[in-house]
């Protein structure tokens, strides 16, 4: 089994020491990036606000994204389920 790794992660103007699997270490720096890239934007959009606003503004936008994604994924699975349905159906008929 891997040991955990730590890594220093910087969000925002805070960094934090947290420990991950190595095997996860490029999609955490990956997740970071993104958060820090969308508090930049943020940043532009609303000026005058606190460094937790855009944390908070953030969060929001991250765990819409990852519903909607999710989302996206079970409709996908819907459609497949449908489709093979219909494809079952046509070849009995076309065999038959």
């Amino acid at each position: 089994m891997n040991e955990l790794i730590a890594i220093s992660a910087v969000i925002g103007d805070r960094s934090y020491r947290i420990k991950i699997h190595p095997d996860d270490e490029e999609v955490v720096r990956k997740t970071i990036k993104t958060l820090n890239d969308k508090i930049i934007e943020f940043r532009t959009q609303y000026a005058g606000k606190d460094m937790q606003d855009y944390i908070a503004m953030v969060l929001i936008w991250y765990a819409t994204e990852q519903h909607t994604a999710m989302s996206a994924g079970l409709e996908k699975e819907n459609i497949t389920d449908q489709l093979s349905s219909i494809e079952k159906i046509l070849d009995s008929h076309l065999s038959g």
